[in-house]
């Protein structure tokens, strides 16, 4: 039997350190001007399509796009949603990193002091198990990091693969079914292309 059930993926609108390419993992930095627009350029183009759950980091930015989507009253905060914890790198550029440590990548170089991927990757396991426990749709407001590796995750894949998703600020993504298997439906969609 088919499965319709999806699950919808809102990353957090932009901020000043997205917009600079600063690592942003749990340094609660709120949406900037363009980021509040496009949070609710979201919610005018889902115009209060209903789910049966709505999980949000706890993060300032995550929460604000939630309740600029419309979608904060019932909201539920998840820390397993939380960015992926960067350590002694949080707030760094990926360039000034590599003035240290040549070449490096953050999916494979790992961060001094934060999580492992591999870490992150036990979040979001328990973050799809609570999502296919609700009985209909779930949205989850979240962030870059932890949203392209709970997509490997859905799709069976090591965490470390979330890097072949890029995911932009304010943009939806949907994971879904088909047959039996898991899919991605849609994905880095910006608000004006969102269908529902």
């Amino acid at each position: 039997m088919d499965d319709h059930r999806e699950l919808w993926l809102f990353r957090h609108g932009e901020t000043e350190w997205s917009k600079s390419g600063q690592h942003t993992g749990r340094t609660d930095i709120p949406l900037d001007k363009a980021g509040e627009a496009r949070a609710r350029a979201i919610g005018r183009r889902l115009k209060g399509r209903p789910f049966s759950l709505v999980l949000s980091s706890p993060l300032i930015r995550a929460v604000e796009t939630c309740r600029l989507a419309g979608y904060a009253d019932g909201a539920e905060l998840d820390n397993d949603l939380m960015e992926w914890d960067y350590g002694h790198y949080e707030g760094r550029k990926t360039a000034d990193i590599r003035k240290e440590r040549p070449g490096w990548l953050i999916w494979k170089g790992g961060v001094p002091g934060g999580e492992t991927v591999d870490q992150v990757g036990e979040r979001a396991r328990r973050v799809i198990e609570r999502a296919l426990a609700a009985d209909g749709d779930v949205a989850l407001f979240a962030h870059a990091h932890i949203l392209r590796i709970l997509t490997a995750c859905w799709l069976g894949l090591p965490p470390v693969n979330g890097q072949l998703f890029a995911l932009g600020t304010a943009t939806v993504s949907v994971l879904g079914f088909e047959h039996d298997y898991r899919v991605i439906v849609r994905w880095n969609q910006n608000s004006h292309l969102v269908e529902v």
